[in-house]
């Protein structure tokens, strides 16, 4: 029986990135389905003291997670991963990160989608909307936590913090050991000093 997973993701967010690409993988050795949602790091960092470098970057990653929502609202969730994958390709892999704007409108064409919801990038109209995505994703697992975070039926946990993506069966035994222990009433965490930055390959 297939296993439905929920993953909330920031656009910008490399290690989110990563785990989007673990779990793609997984679907080729279980048999899971991953389903796409948007969060916002300027949503959860909004009100808290960071540094003022980290606010401009929350500035600027306001306009890729409104164009996720817009897509959402237009296409349907299953819209999500091909401009989410696009934009993470350019951005992530490629490095094209200073000017999100353009990034994101070059993944909108990548991903087939319209090309004019760039414009929900500085519109708050959909502004709700991605609240209550973000939320919905964010309130099982609390707010002490970033992206990116993981629902598979009653399960919900941030992570895993991996680098980088496994591949093959790796991912499946990844999988497994992550929902094994995150099933575990009272399981919290599990960590060690990460001493490796993100790997996009």
């Amino acid at each position: 029986m297939t296993q439905l997973v929920d993953l909330w993701v920031d656009p910008i967010c490399p290690w989110a990135w990563i785990t989007s690409r673990w779990l793609l993988e997984t679907k080729t050795v279980r048999d899971v389905d991953v389903r796409f949602h948007t969060m916002s790091l300027a949503v959860l960092n909004d009100g808290r003291d960071v540094p003022q470098e980290y606010v401009e970057t929350m500035r600027k990653a306001w306009g890729p997670v409104r164009v996720m929502i817009a897509i959402e609202e237009r296409y349907g969730n299953e819209h999500l991963e091909p401009f989410y994958s696009a934009f993470g390709a350019r951005y992530h892999v490629r490095g094209q990160r200073d000017d999100l704007m353009a990034t994101a409108m070059a993944a909108l064409s990548d991903a087939g989608l319209d090309p004019s919801l760039i414009d929900a990038a500085v519109s708050d109209e959909f502004d709700d909307d991605l609240k209550k995505s973000h939320f919905a994703g964010m309130d099982p697992v609390g707010y002490d936590v970033g992206t990116p975070v993981v629902h598979v039926g009653d399960v919900a946990f941030f992570g895993p913090v991996v680098t980088p993506a496994p591949r093959g069966e790796a991912a499946g035994t990844l999988f497994d050991g992550v929902i094994a222990v995150a099933s575990i009433p009272g399981f919290y965490e599990l960590k060690r000093t990460r001493s490796e930055g993100p790997t996009f390959q």
